[in-house]
């Protein structure tokens, strides 16, 4: 049996102001819009927006998503809207900087292939 992450299901009370999050603030494209339910293409695994009431537990899971220079990501995200964006921070081998969605899902920006 070979399973295939598909997507990563985030429960949110606002469905459309977090789907609109991801679509207009990170750019992701629309797959599938259903009441409860928006799905959004994020590359090799999918985004999906169900309706239902977050329990974030002690150490949530993060959303990475990967740009070469995260710099310029960073500054395009917070003039499309991205309000909750930390600075950029350098390792020895990559780049990243960390915030959180409307809803307070962790977001990471990594240069890591």
């Amino acid at each position: 049996m070979n399973l295939v992450l598909k997507r990563i299901v985030l429960f949110s009370a606002d469905v459309p102001r977090l789907a609109a999050f991801y679509r207009e603030v990170i750019g992701l494209a629309v797959l599938g819009n259903e009441p409860g339910w928006v799905e959004l293409s994020a590359g090799a695994c999918n985004i999906a927006i169900h309706a239902g009431k977050s329990k974030v537990g002690d150490r949530a899971p993060k959303i990475v998503f990967q740009a070469a220079d995260v710099g310029m990501a960073r500054t395009n995200l917070v003039l499309r809207g991205f309000k909750d964006l930390g600075p950029v921070k350098s390792t020895a081998t990559f780049d990243m900087c960390d915030g959180r969605d409307p809803d307070g899902n962790a977001i990471q920006i990594s240069s890591r292939p």
